[in-house]
């Protein structure tokens, strides 16, 4: 089968296409047939760390939807021909494994495209805003790096839980198309600026809840731009700035709460814990509409680099996927 793997340097990346054997499930896991993978910046990011060790080839692709062809040993309530979603290793192939603990079923509404961008970036979107950051209606959460896959997961669920948003982009036709969605305060800036217009906006309250997807050089600020008892998630740092100053004050006065957000060391039992939860409290609302997944491009499957480099030069706005072999 056609499968695209990568190579990750110290200092850059490389895809190849390649042919390798179709993959068998193991007890518990379906294998489908790929209809639709999506991208995820965490993936290619230099010193993320989801890559591997430097100089090692993997096969890439967090996240997809497929066609249920195999069953594996002691798989229960699934039938081949059904639509499954999950994520995965090696979602941008002809085929994929999905664990059962992390496969959802696809809700009738929703495509292709829109089914292979929710495993991912939603789950991690409700391990911030809802099981960590705790987030209640009528309070206020600022997002930095709105536009991105993860940031508009997070306005999405935001807004159907019933929080008031804040969200920063260095695009201001990217945050327009944003308040579309939602977005109730936007914010023209990439620098760390903003504090102060968060205080503004907020009545000097400041954010319950602070996405960081940018990275350390605007932890600092987003510390400032923090309510009373505020909490802040450290998702991403695609400005490649992995240290930062801690106010150690304002942590402790203001009671702050810090925490990171990432798969990379968990169980397969840990990131399977939250899919219950998910299932019954937010694929519901895809199922009935509230919550559509923002599709920036689609690209065929062999364009895989094309679209890397899209997602690489901030371009988008919400996911980008890959679409099936021909």
């Amino acid at each position: 089968m056609k499968s695209w793997w990568m190579l990750m340097t110290d200092v850059d990346t490389a895809l190849e296409l390649r042919d390798v054997p179709l993959p068998e499930p193991g007890p518990g896991q379906l294998r489908v047939r790929v209809q639709a993978a999506s991208l995820n910046r965490g993936e290619f990011v230099l010193g993320h760390g989801l890559h591997g060790k430097a100089g090692s080839w993997k096969a890439v692709g967090g996240e997809a939807a497929g066609v249920v062809d195999a069953l594996g040993a002691g798989v229960q309530g699934w039938q081949l021909g059904d639509r499954a979603m999950g994520r995965c290793a090696g979602g941008f192939s002809e085929y994929a494994l999905l664990d059962t603990a992390e496969a959802m079923a696809v809700p009738a509404a929703l495509s292709w495209d829109e089914a292979a961008s929710i495993p991912l970036a939603y789950m991690v979107a409700f391990d911030m805003l809802v099981l960590q950051g705790r987030l209640q209606a009528g309070e206020w959460m600022l997002i930095n790096g709105v536009s991105s896959g993860v940031g508009v997961a997070a306005l999405q669920l935001g807004k159907a839980l019933g929080a008031r948003v804040i969200g920063t982009s260095g695009s201001a036709d990217k945050l327009a198309m944003l308040q579309a969605q939602g977005l109730d305060v936007a914010l023209h800036t990439r620098a760390p600026d903003f504090a102060a217009q968060v205080l503004e906006a907020t009545g000097q309250q400041g954010a319950s809840l602070v996405i960081n997807t940018v990275g350390g050089s605007v932890f600092a600020e987003s510390l400032r731009a923090m309510a009373f008892e505020g909490r802040l998630a450290t998702v991403g740092y695609v400005d490649n700035v992995l240290h930062a100053d801690l106010d150690l004050g304002a942590l402790h006065a203001k009671r702050l709460t810090v925490f990171g957000v990432s798969n990379k060391l968990r169980s397969k039992a840990q990131r399977s814990a939250a899919v219950p939860r998910f299932l019954a409290e937010v694929l519901p609302l895809f199922a009935n509409g509230r919550l559509r997944p923002h599709i920036d491009r689609c690209y065929p499957f062999d364009q895989l680099p094309e679209a890397k480099a899209r997602m690489e030069a901030g371009e988008h706005v919400g996911k980008i996927v890959l679409g099936a072999p021909a």
